[in-house]
């Protein structure tokens, strides 16, 4: 049901009110909601694939790997470490604070909003909202309207585990997100596009509220002459075709030392006619190939496609299109420069433009030009070469020789950086996200500072010359 504007008003003034009841609640009563949450997805699990289908054509293995148990074993992480992130945290003193205890003391921000994607609808929805649970925050959530059966869905499941003035769903369109973001947010945290991002950047700022941002951009793959071709192939391949192509993380284009391209595009083109071509072979048919989510970014995609090989580029493998169905196969590239209409933006779907190098410092110049990428991949055997693309790049986050998965390393905080977004979620580091960290100290009798407040005498002078050299 399309929540009436007015809504929005009532159930923040509600979450205001009872924020402090969440804050106060234990580990427990949070590990319990957790739970509840848990036991819910994996209930309602074929209606969740039924409603990702409906939306586009997601692979049911696909909505229970990516969606169903990437959040399942986020909440499982947390539940399990919840009682340690709690508890507040002793700092050993300092030699000038000497005399005091402190420490630090984890406290829900209050009042959250999350404002998910479309391309990941439970995972990237669910994600941000249950490390803003297990901090103690209430949470407000506006997910994508072009995933409607996902988003409704998502609503029922907030609708039956949870009251309004804790955790409220919106669904809607834009002009929903707009008037969410009028309202004064203790944090926002948003995963989209750098241009959307801007924007809610800006609202956020009307408020001084804080941000996170989970961005996107173009995320290079880095294969040099050593690499394990196969299994280079094999993962390209699976993180840049699976859901589509519509993943922040996919590599988005591949750099390939040009003595190992022919082989390694030959083994793209066979693996992905393994992962993704069915039992006959053909991706149009296959069970394992998602859709465009939408009319509007096949059209996106198809002229982009259109423009590149009019500019010169080839397509080595793809380039069918089916309109009624927004249907585009597994695409790649051959040919391609900087300057290709491939290369203008993020993807954002099943395409892969292919650029060769000569030397790797080509590669990591060439990266060095533009915007700083969500994720960074390297294929290689070589330390040295490993090491060189490390200390000569930068990236929200990279796997080498593999793709996407640092992502679900619920150890590793995962954010972009610059333009790809900053802050960081999964884990300790989304529980960090939606918390305070309140610095306490507590002073004993004795305070040495006491010695050094005014009237500054000749002596107070002289004890605060020696404290400036000396400590």
């Amino acid at each position: 049901m399309e929540p009436n504007l007015s809504r929005i008003d009532t159930i923040f003034e509600s979450q205001m009110a009872n924020r402090q009841a969440i804050r106060l609640t234990t580990f427990r009563e949070r590990k319990a909601k957790l739970k509840a949450i848990e036991t819910w997805l994996l209930d309602h699990q074929s209606e969740i694939q039924e409603a990702m289908f409906s939306d586009f054509k997601k692979p049911t293995s696909e909505v229970d790997l990516a969606e169903i148990w990437a959040t399942v074993t986020e909440i499982r992480h947390i539940r399990s470490h919840l009682k340690e992130w709690m508890r507040s945290k002793k700092v050993p003193p300092t030699l000038t604070m000497a005399t005091s205890d402190a420490w630090i003391q984890h406290e829900p921000k209050g009042v959250v909003l999350v404002i998910a994607p479309w391309n990941f609808p439970f995972n990237l929805t669910l994600g941000p909202v249950v490390c803003a649970i297990a901090a103690g925050n209430c949470v407000m959530i506006k997910p994508s309207e072009l995933t409607p059966n996902s988003s409704a869905l998502l609503g029922k499941m907030v609708t039956e585990l949870f009251d309004e003035n804790e955790i409220a769903l919106f669904e809607g369109d834009a002009s929903v997100a707009i008037a969410l973001q009028e309202k004064p947010f203790h944090h926002i945290f948003f995963t989209g596009s750098p241009q959307i991002g801007k924007v809610v950047m800006e609202k956020a700022a009307k408020h001084l509220s804080s941000v996170t941002l989970e961005l996107g951009g173009k995320s290079p793959t880095i294969v040099d002459e050593t690499a394990n071709l196969k299994d280079a192939a094999q993962k390209i391949s699976w993180g840049k075709f699976i859901n589509c192509g519509q993943i922040c993380l996919a590599p988005d284009y591949a750099l390939i030392h040009e003595s190992v391209k022919d082989e390694l595009l030959e083994n793209i083109k066979s693996f992905t006619a393994k992962q993704f071509g069915g039992q006959n072979g053909s991706f149009a048919s296959s069970k394992d190939f998602a859709r465009i989510v939408n009319n509007h970014h096949h059209s996106r995609l198809s002229s982009l496609i259109d423009k590149t090989t009019a500019s010169g580029d080839t397509i080595y493998m793809g380039g069918d299109i089916q309109i009624d169905s927004n249907y585009i196969s597994p695409t790649v590239l051959t040919n391609v420069t900087g300057k290709s209409p491939i290369m203008s933006g993020e993807i954002f779907g099943p395409i892969l433009p292919v650029i060769t190098f000569k030397k790797l410092s080509e590669a990591t110049d060439f990266i060095n030009e533009r915007s700083k990428p969500l994720g960074l991949y390297i294929f290689s055997k070589k330390k040295k070469n490993i090491d060189f693309i490390l200390n000569n790049t930068s990236a929200g986050g990279t796997s080498i020789n593999d793709t996407i998965l640092h992502y679900m390393h619920l150890n590793l905080p995962f954010g972009g950086v610059n333009t790809s977004g900053f802050g960081r979620t999964h884990g300790k580091a989304g529980f960090k996200a939606f918390s305070n960290e309140r610095s306490v100290l507590k002073q004993s009798r004795l305070s040495p500072m006491k010695m050094m407040y005014p009237p500054y005498t000749p002596l107070v002078k002289r004890m605060i010359k020696m404290v400036v050299k000396y400590f």
